[in-house]
């Protein structure tokens, strides 16, 4: 049963690097629409978010669905992270009060029957 877990967690944080490479090769100007779509930021970033969703489907069946969105809505945070560490942005007050919300909104719903 904790394998699934881990699965879901892995999942989660893989998922936040594949959103860091699309917002990478959307900083990237390009001089066509067929170039600003087939690069390797673009296709990386949705092959692992294809994986991710297979990965969070194997995850599924040992998570129950309460505590496996909980773990998906943990992205955001992340992302967030990652955000700043990867690519330099600002972690402003308010992304930080977004993120609270939601990490509060998960534990409610975490602990509601």
């Amino acid at each position: 049963m904790t394998k699934y877990y881990l699965i879901m967690i892995i999942s989660g944080i893989l998922s936040s690097f594949s959103q860091i490479l699309l917002k990478k090769s959307a900083g990237i100007p390009r001089d066509s629409v067929i170039r600003e779509y087939l690069n390797f930021y673009v296709i990386a970033g949705y092959g692992l978010t294809a994986f991710c969703m297979i990965l969070t489907m194997i995850g599924y069946r040992g998570v129950p669905f309460k505590y496996g969105s909980a773990l998906e809505s943990l992205t955001y945070l992340y992302i967030m992270v990652l955000s700043r560490l990867l690519l330099g942005e600002n972690v402003t007050k308010r992304k930080v009060i977004g993120n609270l919300i939601i990490v509060f909104g998960v534990i409610l719903f975490s602990l509601g029957r």
